[in-house]
């Protein structure tokens, strides 16, 4: 047997014990339920729901290629690739999720001690500690580097004075990975990447309501917060490293999907939108214009699933994301708005309803859908941002004089 078919052959095994797991613990009244139903809050507390979250936390699959060291499944990427289709084909969804996952936890075992990672890692595999991300404040938003929240060293601990802004769902997040400033002397090389407790004294969050009506943003304030020093991720001064890290997860995990794109698949279909609302005439939807659009649309998002895929398989195992991340950032967020805008399109003045008995559930959510999408090409790095990585770190250009 080659090598080849030796490495089928096993996958096919574990097609078959994947199977057959999914099917003894994902509970039945789930099935065909968009995973975002649940995340509200950043976690459901539907019994049948935190049985398959515990399940698949003590699998270690919803972190599937995480080290089995610190909790994670431990598969190699074609069988995480395997678990995720017959997931997809049972009617399943991954429960584990959040911002542990996305961004803090593979930092973490980067550049966490291994004390670090037994006391984190846990809450982080199972989905029972949600994150909140205190990197932006008002007066730093794309120049993150000039962030002035105040990092003093009082002997047996830190004590933390500062704004966040735009920390997603701190109104629900048990801890915080924060940049501080700890060195006014100098900008990059006086930042530092600390964990923090939301329930400490001094810390408050204030969520923000925004245009498509939700309140997912807080402004977030620390008033003489005290933190542990064994909370400090990395070297005191070191955290932009980290921070750069960080975003590069961050990045790649909006890019696979994890911020809008899904929830859109969850609101309508395109295609079987525009044959509901726009009509159909010799088997093509009626309107050329749209329909060539929308055609136009989904070649594209079809071509940047294959990069990302392709990127993946040619990914060395453990190199982790580069900083390629910000062009798949960059296509995902313009794609993912030119989705949104053509769905309202599509559905016409049913299309602009924001409440009420006139309009579907369906049809209201299209709209809150596209104003949620407009944060795409901030949120990760804006746009802007993006394409100065790009021009910078991945094609190799000069900086403008």
């Amino acid at each position: 047997m080659s090598a080849a078919e030796s490495l089928d052959s096993d996958l096919d095994a574990f097609r078959t014990d994947a199977r057959a797991w999914i099917a003894a613990n994902f509970p039945a009244s789930l099935k065909g339920k968009p995973a975002l139903q649940f995340m509200e809050g950043f976690g459901s507390q539907e019994p049948d729901f935190l049985r398959w979250k515990a399940a698949m936390g003590a699998k270690g699959w919803g972190v599937p290629t995480w080290p089995r060291e610190w909790g994670g499944g431990g598969l190699s990427r074609g069988q995480a690739r395997v678990l995720q289709q017959e997931i997809a084909a049972a009617g399943a969804f991954n429960p584990i999720g959040g911002m542990g996952v996305m961004m803090f936890g593979p930092t973490l075992l980067e550049f966490g001690t291994d004390e670090q990672k037994r006391r984190f890692m846990p809450g982080i595999v199972n989905g029972t500690t949600r994150w909140c991300q205190g990197y932006s404040e008002p007066g730093a938003g794309s120049d993150l580097a000039s962030l002035r929240t105040q990092c003093v060293d009082k002997g047996d601990h830190y004590l933390i004075n500062g704004q966040k802004i735009w920390t997603s769902g701190a109104q629900f997040a048990d801890w915080c990975f924060c940049l501080v400033r700890t060195d006014n002397t100098k900008k990059h090389e006086g930042i530092s990447f600390i964990t923090i407790d939301m329930r400490s004294p001094g810390v408050e969050p204030r969520p923000i309501k925004l245009i498509s009506g939700a309140s997912v943003f807080c402004e977030t304030f620390f008033t003489d917060v005290k933190v542990p020093k064994d909370q400090l991720i990395g070297t005191l001064n070191a955290g932009w490293t980290i921070a750069k890290r960080l975003l590069q997860f961050e990045r790649q995990n909006i890019a696979g999907g994890g911020s809008g794109a899904a929830g859109t698949a969850a609101v309508y279909d395109l295609e079987h939108a525009a044959k509901d609302y726009v009509g159909m005439e010799n088997d093509k939807v009626a309107d050329r214009d749209l329909r060539s659009r929308i055609t136009a649309h989904k070649m594209e998002a079809r071509a940047f699933q294959m990069t990302i895929r392709r990127s993946e398989e040619e990914a060395k195992a453990g190199k982790g994301p580069s900083a390629a991340a910000s062009v798949f950032k960059y296509a995902m967020a313009k794609i993912n708005q030119e989705r949104t805008e053509l769905l309202v399109e599509t559905l016409g003045t049913q299309g602009l309803g924001w409440e009420g008995d006139a309009y579907s559930p369906r049809e209201t959510m299209a709209m809150r859908t596209m104003l949620r999408a407009k944060g795409n090409s901030i949120e990760g790095g804006t746009s802007e941002v993006n394409l100065n990585v790009v021009s910078k770190r991945v094609l190799g250009l000069p900086d403008q004089k």
